[in-house]
């Protein structure tokens, strides 16, 4: 395919991220790194970039004390002549984070970065710089375009392991090279604290790094922002992070098990003494945007929302839904009626509208949980449902009234060119949709591709709803439940664009990078 290569990056961040790594003292399994406090700031949590456009990007770090954030590019790794930005100053009221927004970059060039932070009383005094590299997006469509998609990171108990090296499978991300990676969801798991080990089926232990914050459900902001730290004791995520940015949005677990607005966890669930989900919620968005560089979420950003369009030039947009924040509460979902749905009016309306002004060839349709696949709620001991579908393969209730206004929409302003992405389920597969065989008619054929778990415990294939007329062409998951990382069933996806002929290529890997399974799509079609 005709994509444009960068054979020198990944080389390049090698020095700078073991410089970045050696920030970072020692850590002891069971205890959280102690980071090495001299008279200068120190950044050991490393650097990450996100939402990156044709002339922008973020860029975030994190402090271990107050500090002034500086942002030093360059089109090489000499930083000959270097162009400065100068950021936030990084404080406890966000946890010593912070995000720089880069802007008048070169389209579709390597960017070169580093990050310094000074001591906001002495200037001069600043940490070693903390350097990384990303590729704005171009405006020529033989370029082509490469990205990765997976979710669910730290859950069932099955945390950093360093018997096995940790997140490995950041490193096999990694070696695609590619322009960025959209993490569906589930980021953290607040509700799934992390004890030092667990006992295999084959007798063994697993062994997790530990932090007080993950020693009990997250309820305060101190608790959720620990969450997210968490992950970041990881060497593979901290220089897959230095070296791809990410496009990042929210799902159930980083505030609660299937939570919806209005939730009251049930006096019965003694972890909790915070029983609105609403407070819960308010104080892990907050921390969700201090730890991530998403610009809908920055501070001063007007919108607040999770949910918006990311323009990847003139072969892709990708629409990042919400699919939490606005839905209604989850029930048997047998409604005949259902405006609110799972997306809430306002969010369908934006999405609709973004849908038909989008000129790209592809439209992405990043969906935190799937459409046709049944997702069970049994945690108020009725059975409720958590996604779109309810297993009744007739015509559509409930949340799939909404999904199949949009799917009409689609087909009659005849927007081509949509493909939906997610995680959530814990295993991998491939689902084609198709009118022939569906209760609901009016739509064109459309793919849905599924993939995760990062590092969690992996699930037995979700049972198909028929509203839509699902065909599941692949999967791969385990018999049985919470199988841990260590018995394999840990995925990603990737999607490449081809830049001569446009064609879409979805390829869906083990964490090795080991493809299982190839679909490639033509452009130009309704749906798809």
């Amino acid at each position: 395919m005709s994509h444009r290569p960068f054979p020198g990056r990944r080389s390049v961040l090698r020095g700078s991220l073991a410089a970045s790594a050696a920030l970072t003292l020692p850590v002891g399994l069971g205890a959280a790194p102690a980071f090495a406090r001299s008279g200068r700031p120190q950044a050991g949590w490393g650097v990450q970039t996100g939402d990156v456009t044709t002339d922008s990007g973020l860029v975030w770090v994190r402090s271990d004390r107050p500090a002034r954030m500086i942002v030093e590019t360059s089109a090489t790794e000499s930083f000959r002549n270097p162009r400065r930005f100068h950021g936030p100053l990084l404080d406890a009221g966000t946890d010593f984070t912070g995000t720089t927004r880069l802007h008048g970059l070169p389209s579709g060039e390597q960017i070169h970065y580093r990050v310094l932070l000074a001591d906001p009383d002495d200037p001069r005094r600043t940490c070693e710089p903390v350097a990384g590299a990303f590729r704005t997006v171009s405006r020529h469509r033989r370029d082509g375009v490469r990205f990765l998609w997976s979710g669910d990171l730290a859950g069932q108990g099955w945390g950093i392991n360093p018997d096995r090296g940790g997140y490995r499978i950041y490193d096999a991300m990694a070696g695609l090279d590619p322009d960025f990676f959209l993490c569906s969801g589930d980021n953290i798991y607040a509700d799934g604290p992390i004890s030092a080990s667990q006992a295999l089926p084959d007798g063994s232990t697993w062994r997790n790094v530990t932090t007080e914050e993950k020693a009990k459900v997250a309820e305060t902001l101190a608790e959720f922002r620990g969450n997210f730290r968490y992950n970041l004791l990881d060497d593979n995520l901290r220089r897959f992070n230095a070296q791809v940015p990410s496009v990042i949005q929210w799902d159930d677990h980083e505030v609660r098990n299937n939570w919806y607005p209005g939730e009251v966890i049930a006096a019965t669930d003694t972890r909790y003494t915070e029983k609105s989900v609403d407070v819960l919620a308010a104080r892990a968005r907050r921390a969700f945007g201090e730890y991530f560089p998403i610009s809908t979420l920055r501070p001063g950003a007007k919108e607040g929302r999770v949910h918006r369009v990311l323009r990847q030039g003139p072969l892709l947009d990708v629409f990042v839904l919400d699919m939490r924040t606005y839905r209604n509460a989850n029930s048997p979902d047998g409604q005949t009626v259902d405006p609110q749905g799972i997306l809430g009016r306002e969010q369908l309306e934006w999405l609709k509208r973004e849908l038909s002004r989008s000129r790209a060839v592809w439209k992405v349709i990043a969906a935190d949980m799937p459409i046709g696949l049944v997702v069970p709620d049994t945690t108020e001991g009725r059975p409720n449902f958590e996604a779109v579908a309810q297993g009744d393969p007739g015509a559509p209730l409930g949340r799939e009234l909404q999904i199949a206004e949009l799917l009409r929409f689609i087909k009659h302003r005849r927007i081509t060119g949509t493909v939906w992405l997610t995680a959530d389920v814990h295993h991998t597969s491939a689902q084609h949709y198709q009118p022939s065989r569906a209760a609901f008619t009016d739509f064109e054929p459309f793919w849905e591709f599924v993939s995760g778990p990062l590092n969690a415990g992996a699930f037995p294939a979700s049972a198909l709803d028929g509203t839509f007329g699902p065909e599941r062409v692949f999967v791969k998951a385990p018999t049985a439940s919470n199988v841990s990382p260590a018995g394999g069933y840990q995925f990603f996806g990737e999607v490449d664009i081809d830049g001569g002929s446009g064609e879409l290529t979805v390829r869906l890997r083990e964490q090795d990078g080991t493809v299982l399974f190839t679909k490639s799509l033509q452009p130009g079609r309704v749906g798809q």
